[in-house]
């Protein structure tokens, strides 16, 4: 990620409540970026992560990034999201891993659909007072 985004984030992690374990959210970063952002693919400034490169794997590898993918729901639940929006963040590792296993078209949709990105982002809505009950 740049350093604007990683500024961005920062200064969401900041306005959290102080009850919020901030090392639990930044681990919750971390698998995200590497999941969605860990590579820029070289002449663009688009990222994608090792998600839709274990995608590339037939059926095994969209399996073993959702299971990856599902380290950011519990870590949210454990941090006490809302019930209505881990149920937002499984449908998001459910269109994830259902999209990313069509074959060839699936690769794509992966690299564009960045559920994990997507749900760190819910679950800072939900701690910040922001989210779904």
């Amino acid at each position: 990620m740049s350093d604007d985004l990683t500024e961005a984030f920062d200064a969401r992690i900041d306005a959290l409540p102080a009850s919020v374990d901030r090392a639990a959210v930044r681990r919750m970063r971390f698998v995200a970026r590497v999941l969605d952002h860990s590579v820029r693919i070289p002449g663009t400034s688009f990222r994608v992560g090792l998600d839709p490169l274990l995608g590339l794997l037939p059926v095994t590898g969209d399996l073993v990034s959702g299971a990856l993918s599902l380290y950011v729901v519990l870590e949210a639940a454990r941090l006490g999201v809302p019930y209505g929006t881990l149920i937002r963040m499984l449908a998001n590792v459910a269109v994830d891993v259902v999209g990313g296993s069509v074959p060839v078209i699936g690769d794509l949709f992966d690299a564009a659909w960045k559920a994990n990105t997507r749900n760190v982002d819910l679950a800072l809505d939900a701690l910040a007072g922001d989210g779904v009950a």
